[in-house]
């Protein structure tokens, strides 16, 4: 069955930003086999815990699923599933391959007397093969038993289906459409809360710690896979029997008896950003602060000793190498040391600032009453943050010290870049490289769900000047089958981004080669310009203009383009189709963790249009968001999908190793890689390198200050 273990690669694929972390001891929720919390295929009013972020794999006879499932909000949830159904087409034998969202709101809180009652869309974008909505009540009867009973419309009122409730607000409710809109991937309205609705319920037994009994009445009966010729299962009775067993830490198994007929196993992997994976931490401890030495705050003869500034210049880089934070240059003026910094292993901006401190407190001479740090992003100071020096020592041990030294500190601008004596020696030019494995996936093909290709990656990045970056990236593919894919989707576009799978054949790529040039051109402004083979697929010139205030929540950008279209083979050569590109952006911090950001320009393609982005981002360095570009091409000429739209992650390493590497890994699940919505994708864009050291950001992580 080669499309079912296509389909099972990618839901292991996603294992790997999914590994297990301590659930809580009192967890009674356990998910079902469309990979949201339920009883077996039927859902319940739980929800997981805030944030969770779980993998389920179910597979039966008659189905296999894959399902990413996010806590959003405490209260709302949203899965993305990828599914196949064996014999969809009954006259030839061939499968489908069916890709859903879903949406769920807990609306009432369980209570002493009241149960948990939520609301859910399950199939809201696609061909509504799951299609169905549902309205929820559970209730614990004791800490182990639990029951639920809930009302379904859509596949969930298949079974036991009478009139529908609704009808009561116009006749309108009692017939729902059936098929999909166009080329599929639209919200279908006109279908919600429509047709013969059906009661369905169940209980479910935590017997122990790690075992749960369920059984339940199930309102799907499976119509669509017990077709005639198609005979994927023959339901006999609407109870379904199961069981939820955890294997591990977030690791649980599901088996299952569905409808007296066949039977069902699943698999789900859970973690969650705000619970470390590994408990503790193993990074290094940072040094005290040094209690200042008042009887020799006045002796200032040092001001006027070069040598002596060296002196202590070197000892600064010296105490913070270990912490992997380089020093790039000191100021030291008397009563004040600014220092510049590089950043590269703390994700919690404000760790890298609390080391920096501490180890100024004991470089400097005690006359220095005043620090100020300037992070350095790309040769580029991003921001100042300016802590007195008797503060530091006043709250290193005060229990609300954190929140104290940061009331006491001071988030600022900073334009200027340390003046040519300040800087150590070997910092220009500097010159870093990498070399180690690299994977690529892409997924959804129907041929293939899942291809990724392994190889070797050399990397190498050349520092000319301050905020001036020679950089490189060569792959060279060892194994894979990205290449093999050969869909060809017609549309009315360009094929900018469709002919992904040819560029995949190329086994030595140039990726990359880029010179940039980052700047600060006036008050709250970052500049960028980057010229070169900007990534796999274009080559040319872009720029970029930010607006940030150091103290706010908005930002605003504008970047323009002009590129051509790259050879297929990856090398120096460049083909017919050229564009100019660009965007005006608006981002904002929604605070609670949500940030927003909305692109509006022209994409490769030529087409016009707005792309709108929510993240939810942690502390850590996790971030889980979604996006959906809509632009001025019909849905009819996008093609399959009607509009690109996409799932991201941003997973830390540091989340699975226990301490500070300062690396992250960036995947993005699109149903569909369409040429429609397409821009382009350039390293070095400003905006996350420089709000992470702007007062919002720091203030978030200030509570690993004195780690």
């Amino acid at each position: 069955m080669p499309k079912t273990k296509s389909t099972l690669g990618f839901a292991l694929a996603t294992f790997a930003a999914v590994q297990p972390t301590v659930p809580s001891a009192q967890q009674s929720y356990s998910y079902n086999n469309y990979g949201a919390p339920g009883l077996i295929d039927m859902p319940t009013a739980q929800s997981a815990d805030d944030a969770e972020l779980s993998t389920t794999i179910s597979h039966s006879p008659a189905f296999t699923r894959a399902t990413m499932t996010f806590q959003i909000t405490p209260r709302l949830s949203g899965s993305f599933r990828y599914g196949t159904i064996k014999n969809y087409v009954i006259a030839t034998g061939e499968p489908t391959f069916d890709r859903s969202f879903d949406l769920r709101y807990r609306i009432i809180d369980e209570g002493r007397y009241r149960p948990a009652v939520a609301i859910g869309l399950r199939d809201i974008i696609g061909t509504g093969i799951y299609s169905s909505e549902y309205l929820v009540a559970t209730k614990h009867l004791s800490p182990r038993l639990t029951v639920t009973g809930g009302l379904g419309w859509g596949r969930m009122a298949t079974q036991g289906g009478f009139k529908n409730p609704l009808s009561v607000f116009g006749s309108g409710f009692n017939s729902r459409p059936g098929g999909f809109t166009g080329t599929g991937g639209q919200v279908e309205l006109g279908r919600w809360f429509r047709g013969q609705a059906a009661f369905f319920g169940g209980v479910s037994y935590k017997a122990t710690d790690r075992l749960t009994l369920k059984a339940e009445y199930s309102s799907d009966a499976y119509l669509l896979e017990s077709a005639a010729g198609r005979n994927l299962i023959a339901p006999k009775t609407p109870v379904n029997l199961g069981l939820d067993y955890r294997l591990s830490d977030g690791a649980n198994l599901q088996l299952a008896y569905l409808h007296g007929d066949t039977y069902s196993f699943g698999l789900t992997f859970a973690t969650n950003p705000r619970k470390a994976a590994v408990p503790g931490g193993k990074g290094g401890a940072p040094i005290p602060v040094k209690p200042r030495d008042m009887k020799s705050a006045q002796a200032l003869g040092w001001v006027t000793n070069e040598p002596a500034k060296q002196q202590l210049r070197g000892g600064m880089q010296t105490l913070l190498q270990p912490d992997g934070i380089h020093v790039e240059a000191v100021t030291l003026d008397g009563r004040q040391a600014t220092i510049f910094i590089r950043n590269e292993k703390y994700i919690a901006r404000a760790e890298a600032i609390g080391r920096t401190a501490r180890v100024l407190s004991v470089a400097t001479p005690a006359s220095v009453d005043t620090f100020r740090i300037v992070p350095m992003v790309n040769g580029m100071p991003a921001a100042a943050v300016v802590i007195r020096r008797d503060d530091l020592a006043r709250f290193e041990h005060d229990p609300n010290g954190a929140q104290r030294m940061f009331d006491a500190a001071q988030v600022v601008s900073h334009r200027g870049k340390p003046r040519a004596p300040d800087v150590l020696e070997g910092q220009y030019p500097r010159l870093t490289w990498s070399a180690g494995p690299y994977v690529k996936a892409s997924y959804f093909d129907p041929d293939n769900p899942v291809r990724a290709d392994l190889g070797l990656r050399f990397a190498a990045r050349y520092d000319l000047a301050p905020g001036l970056v020679l950089s490189g990236q060569v792959d060279q593919r060892v194994i894979g089958n990205r290449q093999g894919s050969t869909r060809f989707d017609p549309s009315a576009l360009p094929r900018v981004r469709s002919d992904a799978g040819r560029y995949a054949k190329a086994d030595t790529a140039l990726t990359k080669l880029t010179l940039a040039s980052y700047f600060r051109p006036g008050e709250n402004l970052y500049g960028r310009v980057t010229a070169g083979y900007l990534e796999p697929m274009y080559a040319g010139v872009s720029g970029e203009l930010l607006w940030k205030p150091v103290d706010s929540r908005l930002a605003l950008g504008v970047e323009v383009n002009y590129v051509q279209q790259r050879d297929f083979d990856q090398a120096f050569g460049l083909r017919n189709y050229k564009v100019a590109t660009g965007h005006v952006s608006a981002y904002y911090d929604f605070g609670n963790g949500f940030h927003g950001q909305v692109d509006g320009g022209r994409y490769l393609a030529g087409d016009w249009g707005g792309t709108f982005a929510l993240d939810r981002e942690f502390v850590n360095g996790w971030k889980v968001g979604a996006y959906a570009t809509f632009t001025n091409v019909s849905f009819s000429d996008f093609g399959e999908g009607s509009f690109d739209k996409g799932i991201r992650f941003e997973i830390p390493l540091d989340h699975f190793l226990g301490r500070p590497v300062g690396k992250t890994y960036k995947a993005t699940l699109q149903p569909l890689s369409r040429d429609g919505g397409a821009r382009l994708d350039v390293d070095g864009r400003l905006y996350d390198q420089i709000r992470s050291y702007h007062e919002p950001e720091l203030e978030k992580s200030w509570g690993r200050f004195w780690r």
